[in-house]
This record gives C-alpha cells, structure tokens and sequence, in this order.
C-alpha cells in the first residue's frame, strides 16, 4: 500500500458534536433548530398575508424527505436558497429578494449563534499530524453551508491546520460520491491511494474513500454506529488514539 501523505475529516460527529447546541438552545430558551426554522418560514410569510403554522410545517417536513432522498439515494445537498425555495413553491407563495436572502441567510448562520461543541482532543491531535501529513476537510453541507463552517473552524482555532476543504454545497456533489475524495486528492497533489479519510459513517465515510482507493478510518468518539461490522483500516474512539491509528496504516 502506499505511504499515507495527506487525511482529510468529516465535520459533523468526527470534528464537530452535531447536536451539542440543542441543549445550550433549551438553556437559553429557544426552540429546538427545527422548529426555529419551520417558525421563522411562518413569521416571514405572515408578514404579507396570513398562513397557518400547520400548513407551513407541512410543507418543510415534506422538503426536508426531498432532501433527504436527493441527499441520500443521489448524492447531492441542495442549498438552502434551494430547500427553501421548494418550501415556498409547495405553499405558492413568494418573498421579496430581499426577505428571502435575508430567511436563507438566518438558517445558513443558526449554528454559527449558538454553537455546537468540538470534539475533546481534536485540537491535539490536529497538532500532532500537522507537519507529518497534509490535512483536508470532506464535509456534507446539510443546513450550515461551506462558508460558515470556514467561520467555525476559524473561530475555533482549527482551520490552520487544513489545507484543503471539499464542502458539499461548493463541489455539487456530496459523500460517498467518488468526486468527493477525488477533488481532495487533486488539491492536495497526491494519488488517492496516499490518502486517508476520517469520519463516523460506514457508507459515506469508509466505503466512499475505498471506492477511490483510499484508505478510510472510523471515528467513533460520539457515536458507534456499528464499528463491529465496519470495513474501515482503522477506528478510533479517542482522539488521543488518531495518531498511532494513522501511523499503522499500510
């Protein structure tokens, strides 16, 4: 096997802990991120003509199973511009430009007001690889788009460390979409074969870098979601652990 060169990382429960702002949102006396956004769709239409909340949330459940088949069967994420755009075509209803970017712009930043936790010992072991490899990020952009994440990673002391970033809504494509890993490869100047992946999903995260000819390693340090049966070359529930994980890759 080739020498590894350069690793690139998922985000959400490899880097990230999705969820971990839901409970700081209850602490501050905020709906859950899911009803924030069905309630804000509402509050801006409201304010051209009555709708019923019902109907409004009616027609985001049903986008979001849009997405999510889009997301899951073709590999693609829409944009929010895109979800929500759908959202108002359902109701045939429409917003002013300026409304509309102003409602895209609230759901693009939600995570970046309250904010969702880093992993423990990410930053450590960032510093340990740094120097020996090359680093990269391969993240989905589910709500939370590729610029904002810039801005989380920046205000975390992270985004330093990488040198290449691979985000849904900028590549078109999502993962286990070969391109992905590919386009990785490409910016960083190596072959797939000298590059490692990390992340917490089996299909996204394992199989999509083995389709390239990378090797994939599985984070299981907020939820294992069946490292059991996993193909990965790797897994680590510790971050403390990546390094050696790492080295022993062959």
């Amino acid at each position: 096997m080739a020498k590894i060169k350069a690793i690139t990382f998922d985000l959400w429960d490899t880097i990230i802990h999705d969820g971990s702002d839901e409970p700081k949102r209850r602490a501050a006396g905020r709906p859950t991120k899911k009803a924030e956004r069905r309630a804000l769709v509402h509050d801006y239409l409201a304010r051209h003509e009555s709708i019923s909340r019902d109907l409004v949330d009616r027609a985001y459940d049903t986008a979001d199973a849009a997405f999510s088949k889009v997301w899951k069967e073709h590999h693609v994420t829409w944009t929010v511009a895109e979800r929500l755009g759908i959202v108002l075509k359902g109701l045939g209803r429409t917003l002013p430009d300026m409304e509309f970017a102003e409602l895209v712009r609230l759901h693009e930043e939600m995570e970046l007001e309250i904010r969702p936790d880093i992993i423990p010992g990410v930053k450590e072991a960032l510093q340990e690889l740094h120097g020996k490899y090359r680093l990269g990020v391969i993240s989905d952009a589910i709500f939370t788009p590729g610029r904002a994440l810039r801005q989380m990673l920046s205000e975390a002391g992270l985004i330093g460390f990488f040198d290449v970033f691979v985000f849904s809504d900028e590549a078109g494509r999502s993962k286990p979409d070969p391109s992905v890993f590919l386009a990785a490869a490409e910016l960083f100047g190596v072959k797939p074969a000298e590059m490692a992946h990390i992340g917490d999903r089996e299909q996204n995260d394992i199989d999509g870098p083995h389709r390239v000819g990378a090797r994939g390693v599985l984070c299981t340090a907020v939820i294992d979601r069946g490292s059991g049966a996993s193909k990965a070359d790797g897994v680590f529930h510790d971050y403390a652990e990546l390094p050696g994980v790492i080295a022993r890759l062959k």
